[in-house]
Parts: structure tokens; C-alpha cells; sequence
């Protein structure tokens, strides 16, 4: 299967891997910047790949049948929709879209030129996360209650300076959209996905030197009774310190952690309370970084959607539901009241200006 990558930058190492590790015959690669691509095909020794500067001339020259897009945010809906009429299967980095309205258009016109799309959260696949999720899916946990997911990390002036686009409402929105997505689509989804209310605060607290957020917290409540509390930011000092999941039910508890839910902390699940060390043995992860091991098999659930012709795990809709909880909380915040559920319209552009006090 014919793969290309496009955008080199600090998430492309984990495509790279996942693309070789399913076997994809990687023919390209794209970057505005050339000497960026050849670094990274040197690192993972692909010297056969082809490099552009253009995603057009590169979809337009190339016979692909996958490609995947990790380029800047603000650029994930224009490329992806002009891959998907081309006819290519797309994966595309979170967050699908910065509007709601952009990622219906890119479901839409996936259905209508009969490809796949995924959105990579590719957190659903930590082992970790599994066993929860399969513990729900079991009933073990019985009825839900409610569900709490903190996102308490650091991002400073380097990591800032590093693009222009970081932090921008146009092409990237705060630490809620940018660090805290993964864990919006982990809350939807434990927690059964649809969300009646949403009521939320953000700021920017320490960040004068960006537009949007750097916190963000919010209450939510879920259609089916249950109730979620979701917590970000970028201001942990001195250099960040979690992201955890917990699921609260009336016969379990359960806690996924380490700095991107990759262990397991607490498994107290009625008639299973000896079972978390076992269970750690068989999930804990040690990624050296916070995007972890979830890219490859997210690849191969993709490529088995592909040959099945069925949905992938996290499809286009899912990473629809992800951003609707993010711009929900950005409504709310800015509104000062609750927002209720499904958005017909929103985007990160509704908001310029709302931190203008801050920003310099």
C-alpha cells in the first residue's frame, strides 16, 4: 500500500515508525522545508521516498493510497479534504479541524469519495486505556457515575518560539485544543459519548505571549445520567507533571496515568481487587515521549479498516466529537454559561481578541 507523510516536523517520527512497522511502502514525504524531510527519512532510513514542497504536486504526481497529515493544525481540514478527493484514505493528526464546520465536510466528502478517514488519537490504543475500556464494555464497573480526565503539563517560551503558528486561535487554539484533545476524545468515549451540557472557565495565566488558553477546566454532563470533569493546562511547574484518566462506577474504580495514561493506578473493580499488579505487568508503558506507542497499532487498526472495508476505530466522527467538546468548553468560557449539546456551528476563530489583555 502506497503511503506518503505530510509535514516533518515533531510528531513525524511516530508516523514514520507506524508506517514501517505495518509494512507501507513509504514513496514520499512532504515539508516546506526540504532539509526537514531528508532528516527525517535519513533517521528512519528510507532512502527511496520521494520529497516535495507542495502537497498538491505531491498528491497530483503520486499514485497513494494512504496518507497521513501532520502539519499544523490550522492546515489538517484544507489538506485532508483535497487527499480525499484525490481518493486517498486520510489519517489525520488531532485535531481533525479547527471548526465544526470543516470536520462534518471532511466526513461528508469521505463518505462520498469512499475512503476511510481516522483521526489519530492514538491514546485509545494504549494498553492501559484498553483494559478500561474493555472493562466497560464488560459492565464491571456497572452503572457509570462520572469520569475526570487532568491534563497537568508545561509548555514555555521555547516550546512557543519554535513556530508562529503555536498558540494562535487560527491555526492552533490553546492547551485545551492542542495538549488536552487526546483526553477529550478519552471522556466522550469512556463515558458514552453524548454529551447533553457543557459548563467551563479558561484563561491565560502565564502565557502573555500567546493568544489563546493556557487552562481550561469544565463540568459535563452526558445523556446517559453520568457526569465528567475535565482539567487542562500548560502551566504545571517547573516542567509538568500528568494526565490521568479515572473512571468512577458503582462496583469500580479505575485510574490510568504516568504522563500520557500509559499505566495503570488503581483497578479496585469488584471481584478483581488483587488483580492490579497483574494487570500493570501486562499494560504499563514507559514511553520516552507523551505521544507514546499508539501510532502503530492506530496504523494497523486503519489498514484493517481499509481491507474490511469498515469504519476505523477512531473515524472522522470521533475526532468530530473531540473538537465539539473542546469548542464547547471555549463557548462556554467565553459566554459565561452552560452550552448544550450537539454544536451545529463553532471554530477557534470565534475567539480572537478574548485574551487580547494578556497577549503582547
Amino acid at each position: 500500500m502506497n503511503y506518503a507523510l505530510i509535514g516533518c516536523g515533531r510528531v513525524a517520527p511516530n508516523h514514520m515508525v507506524a508506517a514501517k512497522a505495518n509494512g507501507l511502502h513509504i514513496v514520499a514525504v512532504c515539508d516546506l522545508d526540504p532539509n526537514q524531510a531528508r532528516k527525517l527519512l535519513s533517521e528512519h532510513e528510507v532512502e527511496s521516498a520521494r520529497i516535495y514542497t507542495d502537497y498538491q504536486e505531491m498528491l497530483n504526481k503520486e499514485k497513494l493510497d494512504l496518507v497521513a497529515i501532520a502539519t499544523w493544525s490550522g492546515e489538517h481540514a484544507k489538506i485532508a479534504l483535497e487527499a480525499i478527493r484525490h481518493g486517498v484514505h486520510v489519517i489525520v493528526e488531532k485535531p481533525i479541524a479547527l471548526s465544526i464546520e470543516e470536520a462534518r465536510l471532511l466526513i461528508e466528502e469521505a463518505k462520498a469519495h469512499g475512503v476511510k478517514l481516522c483521526t489519530n488519537h492514538q491514546n485509545r490504543f494504549n494498553p492501559a486505556i484498553r483494559a478500561i475500556r474493555q472493562a466497560i464494555d464488560k459492565g464491571k464497573l456497572g452503572r457509570l457515575l462520572y469520569g475526570t480526565a487532568h491534563v497537568r503539563w508545561f509548555r514555555g517560551p521555547s516550546y512557543y518560539a519554535q513556530s508562529s503558528w503555536r498558540g494562535t486561535w487560527a491555526q492552533d487554539g490553546g492547551a485545551l485544543m492542542n495538549q488536552c484533545i487526546h483526553d477529550a476524545d478519552l471522556l466522550r468515549w469512556m463515558m458514552g459519548d453524548e454529551i447533553e451540557e457543557v459548563f467551563a472557565y479558561t484563561d491565560n495565566l502565564i502565557h502573555p505571549y500567546i493568544e489563546a488558553e493556557d487552562l481550561g477546566m469544565a463540568v459535563i454532563r452526558f445523556k446517559n445520567g453520568s457526569y465528567g470533569i475535565f482539567e487542562g493546562t500548560a502551566d504545571i511547574y517547573p516542567d509538568g507533571l500528568e494526565e490521568t484518566l479515572h473512571i468512577f462506577g458503582e462496583t469500580g474504580t479505575v485510574k490510568a496515568g504516568g504522563m500520557s495514561v500509559n499505566r495503570l493506578e488503581a483497578w479496585n473493580v469488584q471481584g478483581e481487587e488483587d488483580q492490579l499488579p497483574l494487570l500493570q505487568k501486562e499494560c504499563d508503558e514507559d514511553p520516552e515521549n507523551v505521544y507514546g506507542y499508539g501510532h502503530t497499532p492506530l496504523y494497523q487498526d486503519m489498514l484493517e479498516a481499509i481491507q474490511q472495508d469498515r469504519a476505523p476505530l477512531v473515524d472522522g466522527e470521533a475526532g468530530m466529537r473531540a473538537l465539539e467538546l473542546i469548542l464547547a468548553i471555549y463557548q462556554s468560557a467565553a459566554e459565561g454559561k452552560p452550552v448544550r449539546l450537539p454544536l451545529q456551528r463553532g471554530s477557534t476563530l470565534d475567539y480572537v481578541g478574548r485574551f487580547k489583555s494578556h497577549a503582547q
